[in-house]
């Protein structure tokens, strides 16, 4: 095998399918927790910022385990990491149930981010798998088994949370999870191939922090790092406090949440299944990214003059329109650009810019909202604007074709 040659095992056919297919499970119990992250966090007294904290936890784990997983599924292939990290996670889940106040949630979050933090391992597995140009295409249906995820996992959340009842009332949607994910870790040990020929030797590796500078200053790579950082930071710093907003806007409980969250959660897959893949194709992935971003920002910027709970979720599945067109053509143009040996690795660096936006994110809304109530929208139309023409200079330097990155 030559040195420009992945290290790969042979793909069985509807490979990507099939892990799209199991990590659905794990998505859906993804899906029961987060709407219910306020009230659970609530339900320990927890003040705006410690909301913000909670959210941010989860994402301080995935920062330290995206690249770290990623690089390490180069070597060792990528089922034995999801098999590993899937199962911390389901041990999170449940501890997470039975957490006594704030502060040891807060440290369940960031362990269970550490454990979840795999989404390299996944996109590394699609790209193992699948020619370059229809890339874009299965992670958009990545994408839209997540918003499925959406789609049914706060309604089974909301059903079976019972917000009087304190901290207890959300230990059977964390039991739901946290057997979903055990279910999840079944289904690859006994449905998934593995992708890769373990790799011997990873000499010619650069260490994590000397692998950010490289990437940092690639033409494409480095400016599709910004801009994951850009949008994460913007929009989950709505996600983070969207519950308590549309609480006090619209005296929105739980089970409203979970509505418009379903709504959303059907846009982004109809669009993820039946417009993402065929656009990028057609017209091309930075092309996409762009119309992608503008989409999201406009809606973001709409939402702060929202008369009413209707157009509050038109507008939301318009920003979940703007994310499924765009988001799936980051990791479609970095994986097309990465050295194949380190796509887990590049991958996993992407990943934890955008959970690092995650981190601060959400704590920079909890500290807007006292002052300012649609601050977080704001703010989100603000940043995602320079991230637009980063999408469009991506576009420019995908179509010059650059030579793929490899390390020096």
């Amino acid at each position: 095998m030559s040195d420009s040659e992945p290290y790969k095992a042979p793909a069985p056919r509807f490979a990507a399918a099939s892990l799209i297919a199991v990590i659905f499970i794990n998505m859906l119990g993804f899906g029961i927790i987060v709407p219910l992250l306020p009230f659970y966090a609530k339900s320990f007294n927890a003040q705006p910022w410690q909301i913000g904290a909670i959210f941010g936890a989860y994402s301080v784990g995935a920062f330290f385990g995206e690249p770290f997983w990623g690089r390490l599924s180069d070597k060792y292939g990528r089922k034995p990491l999801l098999i590993s990290t899937i199962t911390g996670n389901c041990l999170c889940y449940l501890a997470l149930a039975f957490a006594p106040n704030i502060w040891v949630a807060f440290a369940i979050r960031l362990v269970g981010g550490l454990a979840a933090g795999n989404g390299a391992v996944v996109q590394g597995y699609i790209a193992d798998v699948t020619p370059p140009e229809k890339r874009a295409r299965q992670m958009s249906y990545q994408g839209a088994a997540w918003n499925v995820g959406l789609i049914i996992g706060p309604a089974v959340g909301g059903f079976f949370a019972h917000t009087g009842m304190g901290p207890a009332g959300f230990r059977i949607p964390l039991f739901i999870a946290s057997g979903l994910a055990a279910l999840c870790v079944l289904a690859i040990t006994l449905v998934i191939k593995e992708s890769r020929v373990r790799e011997q030797n990873i000499s010619h590796r650069p260490s994590r922090w000397k692998a950010v500078g490289e990437v940092v200053q690639h033409p494409v790579i480095g400016r599709m790092m910004l801009l994951t950082f850009l949008v994460g930071f913007a929009f989950t710093g709505i996600e983070s406090q969207f519950g308590l907003w549309s609480q006090a806007r619209f005296g929105w409980g739980p089970r409203d949440i979970a509505v418009c969250f379903a709504f959303t959660g059907a846009t982004a897959f109809f669009f993820q299944t039946m417009v993402t893949g065929r656009m990028s194709e057609r017209y091309g992935e930075g092309t996409m990214l762009a119309v992608g971003m503008s989409i999201t920002a406009l809606a973001a910027a709409l939402q702060v003059v929202s008369a009413n709970g209707a157009m509050t979720i038109a507008l939301m599945c318009m920003t979940a329109a703007g994310q499924s067109v765009a988001f799936p053509n980051v990791g479609a143009i970095i994986s097309r650009t990465a050295d194949p040996h380190r796509q887990g690795q590049i991958l996993g660096l992407n990943n934890a810019t955008g959970a690092l936006a995650r981190v601060v994110g959400p704590i920079c809304a909890g500290l807007m909202v006292p002052v300012i109530r649609d601050g977080p929208f704001i703010l989100g139309a603000l940043v995602v604007a320079p991230a637009i023409l980063l999408a469009l200079s991506a576009t420019r330097r995908a179509t010059a074709r650059p030579e793929p990155y490899h390390a020096t």
